[in-house]
């Protein structure tokens, strides 16, 4: 094992809390109902993946805009992210999971879910950005209803 100079150890820390910064930020901007702030943390190549099949996948920052425009519109989501963990893979690359807890609004109904993204990072001219999310939810469902019966298969 080699030892990391003291440079090389700050910037590992530098580059988690850049990392991390960007689910909190992510979710800022669904809160605020800010598409092109979301859309801005991604890759010009950026990538997602609702694993439920509610949304076909989403490749590049066009396509991103125009779905994340219409999917704030129907769901009316507020994500709560917690346990963000990180592995660095290079200089330029890293890989993460975050969990989500998400509350919002369809139909009139109170929505209820919980998952967990898997993300892959890149750094581009010195700033993270998600080049991939992958969204996994355990359920997603009305309030009233509860997810007791409603766990999706294999979570």
């Amino acid at each position: 094992m080699t030892k990391s100079t003291t440079d090389q150890l700050v910037q590992e820390m530098l580059d988690r809390e850049a990392i991390r910064d960007l689910p909190i930020l992510y979710c800022h901007y669904v809160w605020k109902n800010d598409v092109k702030g979301m859309v801005d943390l991604f890759t010009e190549d950026g990538s997602i993946c609702i694993n439920d099949g509610t949304i076909p996948d989403t490749k590049g920052r066009e396509n991103l805009l125009t779905m994340y425009e219409k999917a704030l519109n129907d769901l009316a989501p507020r994500p709560f992210i917690h346990n963000h963990v990180v592995k660095l893979e290079g200089p330029d690359k890293a890989s993460g999971t975050c969990y989500v807890e998400i509350r919002g609004i369809t139909d009139g109904k109170s929505i209820i879910g919980a998952g967990y993204y898997d993300d892959e990072y890149r750094k581009v001219d010195g700033e993270w950005k998600f080049l991939s999310r992958d969204v996994n939810m355990y359920y997603m469902v009305p309030l009233e209803t509860g997810w007791a019966e409603k766990v999706l298969a294999g979570k």
